[in-house]
């Protein structure tokens, strides 16, 4: 079906609730989050934030200025939170949430004023008491606040930064606005619940570095053409998302194969081979507590790259191969102590020759990821988690990469893991 001409079919989508969301994980189960509404344009997007929260499994409540209600319903924010919208001091004294205390502070937007206020211990309103409270129990340890500035250009000056600066000494966190036309704008709501996410976490990766490679590592034929599989780093996308979400300090190196992942996960790009293996290189300068290695890197490259265009139109065209340089080994090699996750794809193979192939290889490499061609379809993907201690099957993406994460928390909650 055209997109531009409806058929006036029905949904074929599997239904849901009015008010109910499609759960995408759990990282926020069981968390209470305060949604701070300040007056700015930005307003208009909090119901949107307010459900990609509860995706994470969140309860939320929003606390609404007068100001805020020029720029979004009421309504809007009820249904989008399920909860009731606080939008003034009563008696039952909200802002203080004594009896249900909120694990988290959100504060988007974020205004000039909202920041100037809080950073001057002003408490003249629902959303600034609210704050002055939730800053009570974050030095407690028992809260995060967030902000997430939006304002004018204009009105980013020194004051400002003082101010900030003031907030983030107390222990409030900063997300990064969203860079456009000259203002602080929104990040998209998916960095907004990732902030939320990490303040909130309790993993044993929170604050570990890692490094994850993904996609393919293109080798050139000449000034145009180039040699590259089939792999596009979904998986490595979703690992990368898996270990920000819980609080590490993750970086993706994203072999360049067209496909990009989401625009809020940050990512670094390769474009060839060489590429790939300085960057990986550079990383493990920096001595990573933990690689994961799931490019599809290339085996073979030309011996000789052709400058320009090679013409086309010949009757054939021959290529000398010779192998490359195993990259993993020489990031292993440049960081001893990194934790290193190998990843091991085959084809044409049984299953009981794939998991042979695994466990040869945990002389190098702790943990092994293998799959097979024979168990791939698509999108879909079945992985063996392979180590000395087990070998546990996982189906689909967001399944590996979060029962890749569980064997890295199980690695670093042991009690030498620091000083290994």
């Amino acid at each position: 079906m055209r997109p531009f001409d409806w058929d006036f079919s029905a949904p074929r989508s599997a239904a849901i609730g009015d008010h109910d969301v499609p759960i995408v994980s759990e990282h926020l189960k069981g968390r209470r989050i305060a949604l701070l509404v300040c007056g700015g344009i930005a307003a208009m997007k909090t119901p949107a934030l307010a459900r990609a929260l509860r995706r994470r499994g969140a309860d939320v409540t929003a606390f609404c200025s007068s100001e805020a209600l020029h720029y979004v319903g009421r309504e809007a924010l009820e249904w989008s939170t399920c909860n009731p919208l606080v939008t003034q001091l009563t008696w039952r004294a909200e802002h203080l949430s004594d009896g249900t205390p909120f694990d988290a502070y959100l504060v988007a937007p974020a205004t000039y004023n909202t920041i100037g206020k809080a950073a001057a211990g002003i408490a003249d309103g629902v959303v600034t008491a609210a704050l002055a409270s939730a800053f009570g129990r974050m030095q407690a340890g028992r809260t995060a606040v967030i902000f997430a500035p939006t304002m004018h250009g204009s009105m980013h000056h020194a004051l400002l930064e003082q101010n900030c600066r003031s907030l983030a000494a107390l222990g409030a966190r900063f997300v990064t606005p969203r860079d456009a036309y000259g203002k602080h704008n929104l990040p998209d709501e998916e960095v907004l619940v990732a902030a939320v996410c990490r303040a909130l976490s309790t993993s044993p990766l929170r604050g570990r570095t890692a490094l994850v490679t993904a996609g393919p590592t293109p080798v050139p034929i000449d000034g145009v053409r180039r040699i590259l599989n089939r792999f596009r780093g979904r998986l490595g996308a979703a690992v990368h998302e898996e270990l920000l979400l819980r609080g590490a300090d993750s970086t993706l190196l994203l072999g360049d194969g067209a496909w990009r992942p989401a625009g809020w996960l940050p990512v670094e790009v390769a474009r060839t081979y060489d590429e790939y293996k300085a960057a990986v290189l550079a990383h493990a300068a920096k001595q990573p507590e933990i690689g994961i290695f799931s490019a599809g890197v290339a085996d073979y490259r030309p011996k000789q790259a052709a400058a320009g265009k090679i013409p086309s139109g010949q009757a054939e065209l021959q290529l000398t191969l010779e192998p490359t340089e195993k990259v993993i080994d020489l990031a292993a090699a440049a960081a001893p102590g990194m934790y290193v996750v190998s990843f091991k794809y085959q084809e044409g193979i049984s299953h009981e020759a794939l998991l042979d192939i695994a466990r040869n290889r945990l002389d190098r490499y702790p943990v092994v990821v293998a799959n097979r061609g024979e168990e791939s379809a698509g999108r879909a993907q079945t992985a063996y988690i392979v180590t000395a201690a087990s070998t546990n099957r996982v189906e689909g993406k967001s399944a590996i990469a979060a029962a890749i994460a569980d064997q890295l928390e199980t690695r670093f909650s042991e009690p030498d893991a620091a000083s290994r």
